[in-house]
């Protein structure tokens, strides 16, 4: 059997051609982001229509399948997305994407009682980057009253077979669920003035959600027809497509975002405020949402000019451990570790004119473990992702960047060969929409490949020392961002 996968991401929308848990062809067209203003950051949708059929030409191609041979499609895509839009599901807006800060004002005040009792309720912390605040964001910028919300992957399920409908994952991002009751919950929906009839309904990710409309074939370029799973977010199908079902492993995904999480049977919250809770197919995925990882990297590399990540990890690698002093706050699109402050900016802190672009490099490269670590200490206070870290994702090539957190943590560490973990995830949810089957026991019965790497113990030492200097800037620079 022959299914398609579709990850909508930040930087690029991937399509993968996989038959019976074999990749047979995977393909990717580059999306544009838009930053109209500091703390705005804005696709188009349209962007993902013209960019889906172009992916699946592409990738149907180097798998020498033809369109008629699809028996499923899954759709996977990036968190905490939010758009508007109208009765027939055209776009109303552009979606607000997950480093969209803009909608912190519409944060209701809560005394320290009340966010503990929504902490307890959604898993959640109260931050505008989440669905509810953006929707109420954009309400007031004058939308008509049959206006709809969605995330982008609920968006293009509907846009392909008409299907409101987002799974309890995604709708546990939303700041509107109930981890308890496992649905929408009343006092939520009161709060950001949201009605039930205007976000989808809840559904299994590996659910059809409904067959490809005449519309959506014409959008896609495959036969109407075809099955549609229901789908979720990136940071699930990610597991998914890693074969991690089980908890034990600490999971970081590097993307252009770093997701750093573990899975746990039973619901438990971080008091704390550094992690989330999510429900996932039948357990709980806690986690931090993370912050620009592999983006600050193309960032940097724009900077310096730099045109691969593996000329960036060359350089790096001429730098000694702690850069010389040199450190990186990894806060470009606001603080997510050791602590979430919105507000908080990206920061070179110690440069002398000794310093080269293969100090910034690698100072990059450690800040993006250090705040790893910081969560990684999260999970293990809360008695999970004890085992070992896997790296996912793009990031996991650099044998650089991985056996660096190896020796940061002092922990054995393996890296996925497959970066694309992510698209395969969504192939494995169609798989099990087509074949009325458990995701996970499709997830367990799909080869997976790991590079292991071992820590290094005489590196602990200076390791733990750009650590403590990361922490004592952070907790200095803390001051100026929140106001005090």
């Amino acid at each position: 059997m022959t299914v398609l996968g579709i990850d909508i991401g930040t930087q690029s929308l991937k399509v993968i051609v996989v038959r019976d848990g074999v990749v047979l062809g995977q393909s990717q067209s580059a999306l544009m982001l838009s930053r109209p203003r500091p703390n705005w950051a804005q696709q188009d949708p349209l962007e993902w229509d013209r960019a889906l059929p172009l992916a699946i030409a592409a990738a149907l191609s180097q798998a020498s399948v033809h369109a008629g041979e699809i028996a499923a499609i899954g759709i996977v895509g990036q968190l905490d997305g939010c758009l508007a839009v109208d009765r027939d599901g055209q776009a109303l807006s552009d979606c607000l994407v997950w480093m969209d800060r803009r909608a912190n004002a519409m944060l209701p005040a809560m005394s320290a009682a009340e966010n503990e009792h929504f902490r307890q309720c959604t898993g959640l912390v109260m931050d505008g980057s989440h669905m509810a605040a953006k929707i109420k964001w954009l309400k007031t910028q004058g939308l008509p009253a049959e206006a709809r919300f969605h995330q982008p992957t609920s968006y293009l399920v509907e846009r392909l077979c008409g299907a409101f409908v987002m799974d309890s994952a995604l709708a546990s991002t939303t700041m509107l669920y109930s981890l308890s009751d496992e649905g929408y919950d009343e006092e939520l929906l009161e709060l950001f003035s949201v009605s039930r009839s205007e976000i989808p309904k809840i559904a299994a990710p590996g659910d059809i959600a409904g067959h490809l409309t005449s519309q959506g074939a014409a959008l896609c370029g495959l036969p109407a027809g075809i099955p549609l799973a229901v789908g979720t977010g990136d940071d699930f199908a990610t597991l998914l497509g890693a074969g991690i079902t089980k908890p034990g492993p600490m999971l970081c995904t590097l993307g252009t975002a770093e997701v750093v999480g573990a899975l746990s049977i039973n619901k438990v919250i971080d008091s704390g405020g550094l992690l989330e809770t999510h429900r996932f197919l039948d357990k709980h995925y806690v986690e931090n949402p993370g912050w620009l990882s592999g983006g600050a990297l193309r960032w940097l590399g724009t900077i310096l000019k730099i045109d691969s990540d593996a000329e960036l990890d060359r350089s790096a690698s001429c730098a000694p451990i702690g850069c010389d002093g040199l450190t990186f706050i990894p806060a470009l699109s606001g603080a997510m570790a050791p602590s979430w402050q919105p507000a908080a900016r990206g920061c070179f802190y110690g440069l002398t004119a000794g310093h080269t672009q293969s100090h910034m490099a690698r100072a990059v490269l450690e800040g993006c473990a250090f705040a790893m670590r910081d969560v990684r200490e999260g999970l293990l206070k809360m008695g999970l992702g004890t085992e070992s870290i896997i790296l996912l994702g793009g990031g996991a090539k650099s044998q650089l960047w991985a056996q660096m957190r190896s020796d940061l943590c002092q922990t054995e560490l393996f890296a996925s060969e497959n970066d694309d973990s992510c698209a395969l995830g969504a192939a494995i949810l169609a798989t099990a929409a087509y074949q009325e089957n458990d995701a996970t026991s499709i997830s367990q019965s799909w080869e997976v490949e790991r590079v292991a790497y071992q820590p290094r113990p005489t590196l602990r030492e200076p390791y733990q020392q750009a650590y403590g200097r990361y922490r004592q800037l952070f907790a200095a620079l803390s001051p100026m961002w929140d106001g005090s």
